[in-house]
């Protein structure tokens, strides 16, 4: 009976994580779909350059939200409830430091962000804009994931699920309004993007309001300890989304090269995709965190692994049918964003979608794994794993297999790092886990 009602939950957590995560990933994907639509290739390059910058910013927030609900949740399954207000407050002492300072960069070096990411004279002015407006939103997209966070943690998955998805849907009717009848261009994407996190936090206000809500804003000091304890342990976080940028920009500079301008359009193609099925991996990593760290907190060492195994078998099973699904779609799929029927961009983004995705299962596992060891406060494997896959693999096997064998050795240069980083954590697991 306990091991069905483990299950019971564990469904009702990961399903409306899943369905959130989905929401969130349409703040780009529905950017990128409107401005290939109504800005055309040079829009959809503009756009691939600039969206690095969004993991680097939804990472940092990321970072500061699971690590400091990982942490509230414990404490609060080992009835030490004098500290959740102190994790809480401490969460947003640093949230607020890093939206300055993301703010400030996009108020003083947006151009030259710019034109360090790869922008060239064609698509500089639309990269600009993008970079600027997205960096000036950051204090809202870094307020969501931490508000997000701690909603979910403190036993209101649901609420965190609506407003997840309310935003987003927000987000697909601002950037139809703006792009098309408003004629806002570019800035009309990001701004109608900007916005979502904004209606998100507003949806969520009800917690704050409710009895069962543990944490709350209060007169805390500044604590080193705890901020460096959530800091470690939402390091991962950070890790596995500054990596998908890095990437984004290795590949983009490597593509550059190889393709030019259509070559970035058509990776764009392939990184928004990236970031849906990204999205349901994070889902169901973040939707078992709580449940995770609650049977941690309570010694329960061996439901916290069912819980994981559950995550895993769940993965698999999803990822089997997103790559049949990209394999045998993925004509259609490209056409959707290539407004301009470019013949290049398709023959470049076909082929690459239906290579690159090779990665699935791995990419899957290593997210689930590394959010596992994070739930119960083991930092260190869990770093270990987010830096094997986002800087010491992913950079020589995508420089030395695209000198290899060209654009083909791109698209795999993802599967066989994430390939290796999955060998190296299933060891780790069996050994530490």
């Amino acid at each position: 009976m306990d091991q069905q009602s483990n299950f019971k939950d564990f469904i009702h957590y990961t399903a409306l994580s899943v369905l959130g995560t989905l929401g969130v990933s349409c703040y780009i994907l529905a950017d990128t779909f409107f401005v290939s639509k109504g800005l055309g290739t040079k829009g959809l390059a503009a756009l691939n350059l600039a969206i690095p910058i969004y993991n680097f910013i939804h990472g940092t927030g990321l970072m500061l939200g699971m690590g400091g609900a990982t942490k509230f949740s414990v404490c609060k399954n080992q009835g030490r409830g004098e500290e959740l207000d102190k994790i809480y407050m401490n969460t947003l002492y640093m949230a607020a430091v890093s939206a300055f300072m993301f703010a400030a960069a996009g108020l003083i070096f947006s151009t030259r962000l710019a034109v360090l990411l790869g922008a060239d004279e064609a698509v500089l002015e639309m990269t600009d804009t993008y970079l600027r407006w997205l960096l000036l939103f950051a204090p809202a997209f870094i307020l969501n994931d931490v508000f997000l966070c701690f909603v979910r943690n403190d036993g209101s998955p649901q609420l965190s699920m609506i407003a997840m998805v309310t935003g987003s849907f927000a987000n697909i009717v601002m950037d139809y309004i703006f792009i098309f009848p408003m004629k806002m261009g570019i800035f009309g994407a990001v701004f109608a993007t900007g916005l979502s996190p904004v209606i998100s936090m507003v949806m969520m206000a009800p917690h704050w309001t409710r009895r069962k809500n543990t944490f709350h804003l209060a007169g805390e000091r500044f604590s080193r300890r705890t901020v460096a304890q959530e800091v470690s342990l939402g390091f991962p976080s950070l890790i596995a989304q500054v990596s998908s940028g890095l990437v984004m920009i290795i590949f983009n500079g490597i593509i550059l090269k190889l393709e030019g301008n259509t070559g970035v359009a058509a990776y764009g193609v392939i990184a928004n995709i990236s970031l849906v099925v990204s999205a349901v991996y994070t889902g169901i990593a973040q939707g078992v965190q709580p449940l995770i760290s609650s049977f941690y907190g309570r010694g329960r060492r061996q439901q916290a692994r069912q819980m994981f195994g559950y995550a895993v078998g769940t993965m698999a099973a999803l990822s089997c049918v997103l790559y049949l699904s990209l394999f045998a779609f993925a004509q259609p799929i490209t056409a959707v964003f290539n407004s301009e029927k470019d013949v290049a961009l398709q023959m470049i983004a076909v082929p690459g979608l239906k290579l690159y995705f090779l990665c699935s299962w791995f990419f899957g596992y290593n997210t689930i794994l590394a959010t596992y060891f994070t739930s119960v406060e083991k930092a260190l494997p869990a770093h270990i794993l987010s830096m094997l896959r986002g800087f010491v693999l992913i950079i020589p096997m995508a420089a030395g297999m695209s000198a290899l064998w060209g654009i083909t050795g791109v698209w795999l240069a993802c599967p066989v790092t994430e390939l290796a980083t999955a060998a190296a954590g299933y060891a780790v697991y069996k050994r530490d886990g």
